[in-house]
Parts: C-alpha cells; sequence; structure tokens
C-alpha cells in the first residue's frame, strides 16, 4: 500500500467551468477545470480527458482512486510517480494562466 499511496496526487475538478484546464488553485493546490455537469460520470471522463491530454498520456493511464463522486479526488497516472504527476501538471498550469 505504501508504493501506492506514493503515486495519489489530490486534486479538486471544478464542473461546469466555460472552458476545460488545468490552473492552481488559491491554496496552492491543483484544480481542473471541466465543462462537463457533475451529472452521470460526464465530468469524470472530461477529467481523465484532460489530465492525459495535459500529461500527454493515453487515457487509460489514468484512473481515479478515490472520490468519484466527489470534487476532491484522487488519482493514479500509470508509470508517473505523484511528484512526476504535479509537476507536470503545475507547469501546465502556469502555462494557461500566461495566456
Amino acid at each position: 500500500m505504501g508504493e501506492r499511496a506514493e503515486r495519489l496526487i489530490s486534486l479538486r475538478v471544478q464542473p461546469r467551468s466555460s472552458r476545460s484546464g488545468v490552473a492552481l488553485g488559491s491554496d496552492g493546490g491543483l484544480v481542473v477545470r471541466v465543462h462537463a455537469p457533475a451529472a452521470e460520470g460526464a465530468a469524470n471522463q472530461e477529467l481523465i480527458r484532460v489530465l492525459a491530454a495535459a500529461l500527454r498520456a493515453p487515457r487509460s493511464a489514468v484512473q481515479i482512486v478515490r472520490g468519484e463522486r466527489s470534487r476532491t479526488k484522487q488519482i493514479a497516472v500509470s508509470g508517473l510517480s505523484a511528484e512526476e504527476v504535479r509537476a507536470l501538471l503545475e507547469r501546465r498550469a502556469r502555462g494557461e494562466a500566461k495566456r
């Protein structure tokens, strides 16, 4: 379980956003904005799509481990450590903030 815990990253999902993308919250945590509503799994599906695109990984590599029905989720990405995922997403969030 220790190895699995090292691979988990926590983030917050903001459904029904005007556009999808990765951002940094006011507390410094990761926020993934998705256009889809939080109904019938649509936001979760879009979350996986947005994360896979941001990480340049296949969708099948991204998994929601905890929080399927919550805005706060823990995810794991096959082949990447939590530190690698966090660094890549934070870099993407800073890049989007400059636009």
